[in-house]
């Protein structure tokens, strides 16, 4: 078995990388909008931003949720 602190850790560290995932699609979506020429390539540019703020905003919220600790009864 594993000791709850590693558990812990490991949690930690991909609410972490979720994070960062939605930060580089932002980044991603930032530079289609920059450099895009057609309207369809800004488009999925913004597309891609939009869609980074809401993992970045939902993600680990809904996974420290999921692995919270239930009330002791």
């Amino acid at each position: 078995m594993t000791d709850p602190d590693s558990t812990a850790r490991n949690r930690y560290f991909l609410m972490t990388a979720s994070r960062l995932a939605g930060v580089a699609g932002a980044l991603l979506g930032l530079v289609l909008i920059g450099r895009g020429v057609a309207a369809e390539q800004k488009a999925i540019g913004v597309a891609l931003v939009l869609s980074a703020m809401v993992v970045m905003a939902v993600v680990p919220r809904a996974l420290a949720r999921r692995w919270r600790t239930p009330p002791e009864a």
